[in-house]
């Protein structure tokens, strides 16, 4: 049974930043693109950042680029979603999620493409 976890999430200042960890147990995180969506209240999930299996390529939705950062590490199993200069646009859930076949890029970043597994989500509030 594949299970993922997010956390990271709090309450952080406008301008601040955060780091997601998303884990998973029962996989390696390495077979699979892996996606971070979000959802703010009565807003659709968005797509935020995805990164293929060999995190050689990377995309980034257009309200986060430039400010945000994803990444993998082999090593512990967890794939990362560093947030700077976060906004109060910020403030939303944030899920991970992964699938074997989805391409990672614009086209991909969808919440129907991934199927093989999301996390619980993490809160992200960003208030003064």
């Amino acid at each position: 049974d594949v299970q993922l976890q997010a956390y990271g999430g709090g309450l952080v200042q406008p301008g601040g930043f955060l780091r997601l960890s998303c884990t998973a147990s029962g996989f390696s995180l390495g077979s699979s693109t892996i996606a971070w969506f979000r959802q703010a209240p009565e807003k659709e999930r968005e797509g935020v950042s995805c990164i293929d299996r060999t995190g050689d390529r990377t995309f980034y939705g257009d309200s986060v680029r430039g400010r945000f950062t994803i990444s993998r590490d082999s090593a512990t199993n967890t794939v990362y979603l560093q947030m700077n200069s976060l906004t109060p646009e910020d403030t939303a859930v944030y899920y991970c999620a992964s699938d074997q076949f989805t391409l990672c890029g614009r086209a991909g970043l969808v919440p129907y493409g991934f199927l093989g597994g999301w996390g619980q989500g993490t809160q992200v509030t960003v208030s003064s």
